[in-house]
Formats: C-alpha cells, sequence, structure tokens
C-alpha cells in the first residue's frame, strides 16, 4: 500500500473526465448495516437469489472480500437523457398498452462492463499519481453493500423502493465500486430527504 494521500476533489475530477457524473468515498465499516442484512435475509426478500444467502455477512464485510480493503470509492453512472422531450415520450409510450417499451437501462453495451472499464481506468490513473496499491472494481458483480456504501459516500439516499436517489437524477444511474488499501477521507452521508413521500413506489398512473 502506498503512503501517498489522494485528495478525494482530485478522484472527482478524474471521475468525471470518465463520463462518471459523481464520485464519493466511503469507510468500509459496515458493522452496524448487518443486523439489517441479516433480517433481510431470513425474510426471505432475497427471493430465488439464492447466492445472497451465501455469501451471508461477507457483503457487508469488505476486507473479507478483498483483503486489506479501508476504503470504497463510490461512482455513479447517468443512463437516462435529461432531454424533455425524451422524456415525454417516454412516458407517454409507457402509458400506451398497444406499445412495447425497453428500459433505457438495457439499451446499449452491457452496464457491467462500462462501468467496471471505466473503474480500471480511474484505478490506473490513481497508481499513476500513488504507485502500486491493492484494490478490485465491482458493478453488480459480486456481494457488495452498493447503495449502503453509495449513501454513506454522500451520493444519495435510499429510497422507500431501496434503491439510491439523487435530489437531482433520481435513481436513474448505475453505482460501481471501487474497493481499495487506500487510506482515504470519507465523505459524509446525505441525510434522508423522502419524508412522507411514496411516489417511487406508487404505480404509475394511466
Amino acid at each position: 500500500m502506498t503512503s501517498t494521500r489522494l485528495a478525494t476533489d482530485t478522484l472527482r475530477q478524474w471521475a468525471e473526465a470518465l463520463g462518471f457524473a459523481s464520485l464519493g468515498v466511503a469507510d468500509v465499516d459496515l458493522s452496524s448495516a448487518e443486523d439489517g442484512l441479516d433480517a433481510w435475509l431470513a425474510a426471505g426478500y432475497h427471493g430465488e437469489m439464492d447466492y445472497m444467502a451465501r455469501h451471508g455477512m461477507t457483503r457487508a464485510r469488505p476486507a473479507e472480500l478483498v483483503p486489506g480493503t479501508v476504503s470504497a470509492v463510490m461512482v455513479t453512472l447517468d443512463y437516462a437523457p435529461s432531454d424533455a422531450d425524451w422524456v415525454d415520450r417516454a412516458w407517454r409510450a409507457l402509458a400506451d398498452d398497444e406499445r412495447a417499451y425497453v428500459s433505457r437501462y438495457a439499451l446499449g453495451r452491457d452496464y457491467h462492463r462500462v462501468v467496471r472499464a471505466r473503474l480500471q481506468k480511474l484505478a490506473d490513473r490513481i497508481a499513476e499519481a500513488a504507485g502500486p496499491f491493492g484494490h478490485r472494481v465491482f458493478c453488480d458483480s459480486a456481494p457488495v453493500m452498493e447503495v449502503e456504501l453509495a449513501q454513506r459516500a454522500g451520493l444519495g439516499w435510499r429510497g422507500k423502493h431501496t434503491l439510491l436517489i439523487h435530489p437531482k437524477r433520481g435513481s436513474t444511474f448505475f453505482l460501481g465500486t471501487l474497493y481499495t488499501d487506500l487510506p482515504l477521507d470519507a465523505d459524509a452521508p446525505q441525510r434522508d430527504h423522502c419524508g412522507t413521500c411514496e411516489r417511487c413506489i406508487q404505480p404509475v398512473a394511466r
């Protein structure tokens, strides 16, 4: 592990150059989330995704998955256009029972590969500045508590639909994770803004 300390603002600049919408850093002590994860699994909320139960508490213990991990660099990559006309056409298509509609996130290249490839480029840029370091990149590809870590990294808050919510982009983005042995300064978590709102779990009006 290198002794060079990298500023989070520098990491954000590099991430933005790679096309990421945001970057934050979280520490990896998720012990306070273990009871909730255990109860969620015990209730069977993972459905037929048996692998989630097999991984158990590894999901909440990053250093068990990647020994030496002390920080998690979290990023978001937008997938929904902000163009107002596109959004209007999307809603009209959803309201038409005679039309098929493919989710925007499913269009284009496999997002798992896109996000991981860009994260690896970020890791390479970090190595250029700080020297060789231990790391591993993920995008929905390993037992990682992505939403929990992203919330702790200040990238949004967990909505009632269980996804991360950003105040301007909603949940229309992918999450990526870089576990590292670099002791980075953690960002402040963003507070929950949901209150009594349940819009994210209400059915689409037709």
